[in-house]
């Protein structure tokens, strides 16, 4: 099952969500919408329902993992196999590390929810570059090992943001200011409403 957006709503309530967490939850799941309506309309199969519920719980189980130090896609993965939401659960378990490039140049909803989060840092949409700085500072340490990592996870994702960016009818340094116009074939594509605008 995946859940309406209503129903993630409550569910950030449920896990008592911090509130800059659900606004960057929100800004990931405005762009995951928006990279999927323009997916749809280049012929791939995506579930926009799907996409924006994903994005909506990404960071489901973070606020509880600032204390416990657990992983946090693995435990936002477990939460929504608690809650009967099969569908979205390994989307969320990847949202951080994508374990595997998309299958014949293919994209699914994972690959748009976990490029998704990359390009918001807080809640302000930024460039791969400047988010690949923030997550150094905030969670690099002094560990070259634990960086690089970060930085080969990042390699990733400029390798997707390449691929994924050839089937979209704009750039990525476009991607702020076609959000922000809302765009006619977004709400259209959303049947007729944006209900995250």
């Amino acid at each position: 099952m995946v859940p309406s957006i209503k129903t993630c709503f409550q569910l950030m309530e449920r896990y008592e969500m911090l509130e800059n967490i659900r606004e960057h939850s929100i800004v990931v799941a405005r762009i995951a919408r928006l990279i999927g309506c323009d997916l749809l309309a280049a012929g791939e199969t995506i579930s926009l329902e799907k996409v924006t519920a994903a994005a909506l719980l990404h960071d489901i189980a973070k606020t509880s993992c600032l204390v416990t130090k657990k992983d946090h896609a693995e435990e936002g993965r477990k939460i929504c196999l608690r809650n009967g939401f099969e569908e979205i659960a390994p989307i969320v378990a990847e949202h951080v590390v994508l374990r595997n490039a998309p299958p014949n140049g293919r994209f699914s909803e994972k690959e748009v929810v976990y490029y998704a989060d990359k390009r918001v840092n807080h809640h302000s949409i930024v460039s791969l570059e400047e988010r690949l700085d923030a997550v150094l500072e905030r969670y690099g340490g002094n560990g070259k090992g634990l960086q690089q990592r970060i930085r080969d996870n990042f390699n990733q994702c400029k390798a997707l943001e390449k691929a994924l960016f050839q089937k979209l009818s704009f750039a990525p340094e476009a991607l702020a200011l076609r959000l922000e116009q809302n765009p006619p074939q977004l709400v259209k594509c959303l049947g007729g409403h944006d209900d995250l605008a």
